[in-house]
């Protein structure tokens, strides 16, 4: 089993990676005795706690200048990214802003929660109690474009942690009903879609099942023809990709020759030596049929891949010889 790398303050784990836990107050094991087969973990998360009545959809005014925020903070969190223009603009609509003081509470562990936040401006702490009187953990600084307390919409449950502004903060608030209907069903089918092809990723196989989903929320997807470089030697390199279709040679080019160096198939990943090194592209990488990639941006990679870092270290060595310059 992978073991996990000690974070610091800014990258430790977040309240949303103890869902065993919530999930254990809620019951889960007498919630499957009601089901006569086991379903995926989005499709429990999504579809057991959130049932659907109707929408009516919500318009919070606001200025220009909020919406303009609000938009670029959405393309920065997860867990708006799998929304189209329509769903964007009533998510949007139906955002509403929140100003903290340094010291305010904006949730606390044990509450109930109706509201998810994105940050705009200004730092969060994160505090956990992990058992009934020990003093808190400071888990993480929730940044400018993270979004925090979904979980209470997503499971039905008490908040899961303490967020407290760390400096004076905006955040946008999105509310259970908007999210519930609109977000959710986005962000189901997104990571339905991705769930089995990276649960058979060798990397990626030894996850946390909800690490692997949180991968999938930030997944991006892009198509390349057969010829089509991916990635060209010497650029700076700020992607991480895996192969969904497909198959790519690496190459290096030396003293104007170009020579293939390595294979890659379904399932592989490449890119990591670039945003491990903090170097340009070592190789080429081609494809050599019609290739569907999906990819990480850097931030996610950093904040994602901590669990496999290790790993991604280690195997390194599997072609690092052939690109030594």
């Amino acid at each position: 089993m992978i073991q996990k790398k000690v974070l610091s303050s800014s990258d430790e784990s977040s309240e949303d990676e103890h869902v065993e836990e919530l999930m254990d107050k809620q019951k889960l094991v007498q919630a499957k005795a009601n089901k006569p087969t086991r379903t995926s973990v989005s499709a429990e998360v999504y579809g057991q706690f959130n049932k659907k009545g109707q929408y009516q959809a919500k318009k919070v005014n606001k200025s220009q200048d909020a919406v303009k925020r609000i938009k670029q903070r959405m393309t920065q969190a997860f867990m708006f990214s799998a929304l189209d223009e329509h769903e964007l603009a009533i998510v949007i609509d139906a955002m509403e802003e929140r100003k903290f003081k340094a010291g305010d509470f904006v949730i606390k562990q044990g509450d109930d929660g109706d509201v998810l936040y994105v940050v705009d401006q200004g730092q969060l702490d994160c505090f956990k109690v992990f058992k009934k009187g020990e003093p808190e953990k400071h888990l993480k600084v929730y940044q400018p474009g993270e979004s925090f307390g979904e979980l209470a919409l997503l499971y039905n449950v008490p908040r899961a942690a303490t967020i407290k502004a760390k400096t004076e903060a905006i955040c946008f608030s999105l509310d259970r009903e908007t999210f519930n209907h609109i977000v959710k069903d986005a962000a189901a089918k997104k990571r339905e879609k991705y769930e089995e092809f990276l649960s058979k990723i060798e990397l990626l196989k030894d996850m946390d099942p909800y690490e692997r989903l949180q991968i999938a929320d930030a997944l991006k997807v892009q198509k390349f023809n057969k010829n089509d470089y991916i990635i060209r030697q010497g650029e700076q390199g700020n992607t991480f990709y895996f192969i969904q279709k497909g198959d790519c040679i690496a190459t290096k080019t030396e003293n104007g020759a170009e020579n293939k160096v390595y294979s890659y198939n379904v399932g592989d990943y490449f890119g990591e030596l670039a945003l491990i090194k903090h170097e340009p592209r070592a190789a080429n990488i081609v494809a050599q049929s019609e290739v569907v990639v999906v990819y990480l941006d850097s931030d996610s990679f950093r904040r994602l891949i901590g669990p496999v870092d290790e790993i991604l270290k280690r195997n390194m060595s599997r072609y690092e010889k052939y690109v030594k310059k």
